[in-house]
């Protein structure tokens, strides 16, 4: 796969990747890291273990919020559920993703903490499942935690995982695995006996994402299909009512390149039809290229 853009003849910037259809594999070996795409094969575990959570509740464990108020709400209210304080988030600070929220607490004078972070659900989740456990809630990150043998156990039981591939830590501090691009689709697939996850994550896509993810946006834009996004230019997109998916891995990782790709194939597909700007403009709005995608 190929992202090229081209203005006015010559090509200035080209993005490589690959494409892993569910239906028509490419069987491609090459391993990658889950990253962020791991979370709502994470959250299975959630309801093994019969975890009392709401739907928008669950849609934010599964995904990677945008740290607006109402994915802070959200996440402070799963802590307060179980009763869990939210010192012990272990999954670092960084500013909101939501740009809008980064200038709202600017102006208030605020600084972010760990509940922004886009991690902060899939941690409160995982806090749950070692209170409902009776397992530390201090060192639920480590790889020799319970929780953490048990989401290995998890992911690689859903993605259908026969050998050891790389383990490396994921940049909210807790372990992630890597595979074959056609072991996480059919681990997506998977998902598809998890009808409260999938159901969470259709009826709340802002919760599941917001303000500029890609999940988001073809959450609301779509009727059947769930996509996640992950760090490395990974996004996996599952359509329900066809049972099938696809991921993208862009190589240098560039994010407008792979919303492109992945947008592009929806249509390709006959999945939907999003409209994205592949026109090349200058500022005063002259048209000088376009954007071109091969698979």
């Amino acid at each position: 796969m190929d992202i090229e853009y081209i203005r006015d003849g010559l090509v200035e910037e080209k993005h490589e990747g690959f494409v892993e259809h569910l239906v028509v594999p490419s069987r491609l070996e090459q391993p990658y890291y889950l990253r962020s795409c791991a979370k709502p094969l994470q959250a299975a575990l959630l309801i093994d273990y019969g975890a009392d959570l709401e739907e928008d509740e669950l849609a934010l464990i599964c995904g990677s919020h945008a740290g607006e108020e109402c994915h802070i709400e959200v996440a402070r209210r799963i802590l307060s559920k179980y009763g869990i304080k939210e010192s012990l988030l272990k999954c670092g600070v960084h500013a909101p993703l939501s740009r809008s929220m980064q200038d709202r607490m600017l102006l208030k004078g605020e600084t972010p903490k760990a509940i922004h972070n886009n991690c902060s659900g899939k941690h409160a989740g995982f806090l749950v499942l070692c209170k409902i456990n009776g397992w530390d809630l201090e060192t639920y990150y480590s790889p020799n935690h319970p929780l953490q043998k048990a989401v290995k156990n998890k992911i690689n039981e859903l993605c259908e995982v026969k050998q050891s591939y790389p383990e490396t830590t994921d940049g909210c501090g807790v372990p992630i695995l890597s595979m074959p691009l056609h072991n996480m689709l059919v681990g997506f697939k998977n998902l598809l006996q998890y009808e409260k996850i999938i159901n969470s994550i259709r009826h709340n896509p802002y919760i599941f994402g917001g303000e500029g993810r890609i999940e988001t946006e073809i959450g609301q834009k779509t009727d059947s299909l769930i996509a996640k996004a992950g760090a490395g230019g990974l996004c996996i997109v599952l359509n329900i009512k066809e049972k099938d998916c696809f991921a993208v891995k862009i190589n240098d990782c560039s994010m407008e390149a792979r919303r492109f790709a992945v947008l592009e194939l929806i249509k390709k597909l006959g999945w939907g039809n999003i409209e994205y700007n592949s026109k090349i403009k200058t500022l005063s709005g002259k048209v000088v290229g376009k954007i071109n995608i091969s698979f």
